[in-house]
């Protein structure tokens, strides 16, 4: 096989429940095909071969295993949770028992090599060139008066960082979240931060 030690060393440091999965996925992947490249993408395993295949996650309580391609994949068991207009996932993996047989997937693994080989592309969304405008919440712009250093970044940010920090606000589900969120969206963009600062390339 050929893997790398990043790879090992992400699946030793995830979840107990989640070791023997990914384990799994790991070595039915390679059997798929000998030819699969592994590599970390995003901070995650991904494993290529003629381009982008497949890859799986773990967080505290469950895995994700998604394929690349899938809106251009047969999926005859129906086995993406995930609208075709997405990388198509086995939704929420908490066990082995939840994973589709073996067989099933090395042939869908494979399925989604042959399209890399045969040069299908998954056609980009269509996007709106027009921009809603933004409507700033009463708290934010209430934060914004006390710190003039974070009004001016927000003020100076692009339509697309502001709308990242308004709707990770706006999203939060509760008031000591939105508390929370506020907080930090304050504190990062009085340092000049936009909301995903931590992977803006240097």
């Amino acid at each position: 096989m050929n893997t790398i030690i990043e790879i090992d060393r992400y699946i030793a440091k995830s979840a107990e429940f989640a070791i023997p999965i990914l384990t799994h996925l790991r070595k039915v992947i390679h059997q798929a095909d000998a030819r699969i490249e592994e590599k970390i993408k995003w901070g995650m395993p991904f494993f290529d071969c003629k381009g982008p295949v497949c890859n799986f996650a773990a967080f505290k309580k469950h895995c994700t295993f998604g394929f690349w391609k899938a809106s251009l994949m047969d999926d005859p068991i129906k086995l993406f949770e995930e609208s075709k207009d997405a990388m198509g996932s086995l939704g929420q993996i908490k066990s082995l028992a939840d994973l589709p047989s073996d067989e099933v997937l090395i042939a869908y693994i494979q399925q989604a090599i042959k399209l890399n080989e045969e040069g299908k592309k998954v056609s980009p969304k269509t996007k709106s060139t027009e921009k809603k405008e933004l409507n700033v919440p009463e708290d934010l712009a209430a934060a914004f008066k006390n710190n003039q250093a974070a009004l001016e970044t927000f003020s100076n940010f692009s339509y697309t960082n502001k709308k990242e920090y308004l709707e990770w606000l706006t999203e939060a589900k509760t008031a000591e979240t939105r508390a929370k969120r506020l907080e930090t969206a304050i504190d990062q963009m009085a340092e000049g931060k936009s909301r995903h600062w931590k992977y803006a390339k240097k």
